[in-house]
């Protein structure tokens, strides 16, 4: 066996394992940090870092998890299908809230691009931060942003919403499943998306609309405002 396939099995293994334990430790101590996907985020990075482990390395082993993620996302639609009368008779509350949604993450970027005096590229890469990964890179081709910035920025973005989103909505008496799956799924992409599938079935299939359809108006509005 070659040093590289077993760095990769190590890789899915230690990715896999870790993700387990750290769905196990959220129920037994729910907590923000105890989120999946920050718990686990946080610790693989140090065994990766302990065992020498470069991103590069890492990178055969993402893209054999990456590839199953593919019927992953697909699933989505089936709480979705099965929610669709639901969806089909709040479709403009629903059309409003991802509009209003994804032009205030637009200007949340933009007062803080004048607020911190920042450059063109960074508050670029700054105003695709709620769209999921590969439309927010594609964007940001386009309005001159830089790419790596903007996966950091897309990652941030969607722990903080996985984090805290649904406590904070919960703090603003915000308990309507629609209103909840709505604002995980504009502010938060997939990884707020993940959330609201756990939280309920209605909520995740919201969720995964919003996060379709604010990508699609991100993607429109974005380079036309630059």
């Amino acid at each position: 066996m070659s040093s590289s396939y077993a760095v990769t099995l190590y890789s899915i293994f230690i990715t896999v394992f870790v993700y387990l334990l750290s769905l196990r430790l959220s129920r037994r101590f729910p907590s923000p940090f105890t989120t999946p996907v920050f718990f686990s985020t946080v610790v693989l990075i140090v065994l990766l870092a302990a065992s020498h482990i470069s991103y590069k390395a890492y990178l055969p082993a993402k893209g054999v998890m990456t590839y199953f993620l593919g019927p992953a996302t697909v699933a989505l639609a089936v709480p979705l299908y099965k929610n669709r009368a639901i969806l089909a008779r709040y479709f403009l509350p629903v059309v409003g809230g991802i509009l209003s949604g994804s032009m205030l993450t637009v200007g949340t970027a933009l007062a803080l691009a004048k607020i911190f005096q920042l450059s063109h590229n960074i508050f670029a890469s700054l105003a695709v931060k709620s769209v999921t990964v590969p439309v927010a890179s594609e964007v940001a081709k386009i309005i001159g942003g830089n790419e790596v910035l903007v996966a950091g920025f897309v990652m941030i973005t969607g722990m903080i919403g996985a984090m805290f989103g649904l406590k904070l909505l919960t703090l603003a008496r915000v308990h309507d499943p629609v209103s909840r799956g709505l604002a995980l799924g504009t502010i938060s992409h997939g990884i707020g998306t993940g959330e609201a599938v756990k939280e309920g079935e209605l909520q995740g299939a919201v969720s995964g609309v919003a996060m379709g359809m604010a990508a699609i108006l991100t993607s429109f509005i974005l380079p036309w405002l630059f």
